[in-house]
């Protein structure tokens, strides 16, 4: 944690932070006989891995064995953060690359490997992590983020606009060779240092990736030449014994075969059929053509590689919904809370333990009628009472099904009374400021699917990331069931209730 180098003789704190030291870098000639315990967790003033400031503001990752320290406004800069009840899970349990991808659901699942100086995360294959990383070991490293080098002192900038491929009077990037129009992008000329949307937003190039590469005077590479970059180990050991830095990556050019070590400054991707600016450097020679025919053929073999594993993830995933966590109860997000009732205010209905269906769907039980749950202990029919249907999850049996044309349903295993209680619709519950987050979020991130429903206007279920059965069931036009809020030991749920006799096997 401190010189950031793996080795030997470790010491691991046991208070919150998870740390990890050198025993020489904490002045240790042995291991210490009692817990060892660092300075900031005695202290109680942990850094934010974020900004790196002090403070006793700051508040843990609720993820146990991760230790990471941030201040809240610095955390929720992240989209990868999740804020949940018992606090937030920080971005390094989420995949950057799969999140700029808008690949929600396989973001945050799989195996991570973790910047050790920032709050970035990639899995660990070649087709996540941002070419330039450094591993400082199997799951730690340091991102391309880190680059000592000032790439923007030495960003090529191609001489057309990447929207509409003409030249002219050009707005270039800072930070990789990208130009465009202003008024292509529909913005007046910015004064001094400009970065694209796609550098602003963290977008970094990958392993076995095409680009156009610009050298200067390297060989013949004083034009855009089209290459692939290579993960560093499975380069020749030559190549990996160069020089080079935090932020550079190897790329193998097409044509003439040679590696050279690049950064993102000299570099952009290569596009299916790219040949607009290329064509006027041709007649230069035959390894030039030769090297364009190699790298379309290169890519279509990485573009059938990667539509080939697609295609598999998608029947995969067709096998089974989604994933979300399965909860049997409403679940509190920030200020919202459930309310309990004192059971001197819960209403008692006249029904008696003698009567044929006490509290039952046909019976005049006053509750029942003003969608009120009778209180175990409140309602004078007992053990009997047929109007507890909330509190003791009395949904009748029902499965998952693949719909021809609405994704996934809801099918009944047995026949349901008009009238029947099916299932509770059950959530996160979450106010009208964290609901616009989330919706902000969702449309940012190309996510289609919505399960809100609002119960009051500061209290709204999303049974999106966590919920129970009821989250399947689709909308109709001619529907067979409906929702109805119910009063159920003060605090108001939503349950879904059938409008008619529905046979077993039935869609609800």
């Amino acid at each position: 944690k401190i010189c950031e180098s793996s080795g030997e003789s470790l010491v691991s704190c046991e208070g919150e932070c998870c740390g990890v030291f050198h025993m020489e870098c904490l002045g240790l000639k042995s291991m210490p006989d009692e817990k060892f315990i660092c300075t900031e967790c005695k202290n109680g003033e942990h850094t934010c891995f974020s900004c790196k400031l002090p403070g006793k503001d700051v508040k843990r990752c609720s993820v146990n064995t991760c230790g990471k320290f941030y201040h809240e406004a610095c955390v929720r800069k992240f989209a990868t953060a999740l804020f949940e009840s018992r606090g937030f899970r920080c971005p390094q349990h989420c995949c950057t690359a799969c999140s700029m991808d808008k690949d929600i659901h396989k973001a945050s699942k799989g195996r991570m490997v973790r910047c050790f100086r920032c709050p970035i995360a990639y899995h660990s294959g070649d087709g996540c992590i941002a070419a330039g990383s450094l591993f400082v070991s199997s799951h730690i490293l340091i991102c391309s983020n880190h680059s000592k080098r000032n790439h923007s002192s030495s960003a090529v900038n191609v001489g057309f606009c990447f929207v509409c491929a003409r030249g002219g009077k050009l707005l270039c990037c800072e930070s990789c060779p990208a130009s465009f129009h202003p008024e292509c992008l529909n913005i007046e000329m910015p004064e001094g240092c400009w970065n694209c949307n796609d550098c602003k937003a963290g977008k970094k190039l990958r392993y076995k990736q095409i680009v156009w590469v610009k050298l200067g005077n390297y060989r013949q590479v004083r034009w855009w030449w089209p290459a692939e970059i290579c993960n560093p180990r499975s380069v020749p050991l030559n190549i990996q014994g160069l020089k080079h830095d935090i932020g550079d990556f190897p790329v193998f050019f097409f044509g003439s075969h040679d590696y050279y070590w690049v950064h993102q400054g000299r570099v952009f991707p290569y596009v299916e059929g790219d040949k607009s600016f290329a064509e006027g450097q041709t007649s230069i020679n035959k390894t030039f053509k030769k090297a364009l025919e190699e790298a379309a053929k290169r890519f279509q073999e990485l573009k059938a590689q990667r539509e080939s594993k697609e295609a598999l993830e998608i029947e995969r995933n067709s096998r089974k919904p989604p994933p979300y966590k399965h909860i049997k109860s409403n679940k509190v997000i920030g200020k919202v809370q459930i309310q309990v009732a004192d059971l001197s205010e819960i209403p008692r209905c006249n029904c008696k333990p003698s009567d044929e269906n006490p509290c039952g769907l046909e019976s005049e039980c006053l509750n029942r009628m003003l969608q009120y749950e009778c209180h175990p202990q409140v309602c004078p029919a007992g053990e009997r009472c047929q109007n507890q249907c909330f509190t003791k999850r009395l949904y009748p049996d029902a499965e998952i099904i693949k719909t021809d044309r609405r994704g996934w349903g809801l099918r009944t295993k047995r026949s349901i009374k008009k009238g029947e209680f099916v299932n509770e619709y059950v959530g996160e519950l979450i106010d009208e400021e964290e609901c616009r987050l989330r919706i902000k979020r969702a449309h940012e991130n190309s996510v289609t699917n919505f399960y809100m429903l609002t119960v009051t206007k500061d209290r709204i279920i999303d049974a999106g990331p966590k919920g129970n059965y009821s989250r399947f069931m689709n909308h109709s036009c001619n529907p067979n069931c409906e929702t109805q809020k119910w009063t159920v030991n003060g605090d108001i749920r939503v349950g879904l209730f059938a409008l008619c006799d529905i046979p077993a096997g039935k869609k609800m």
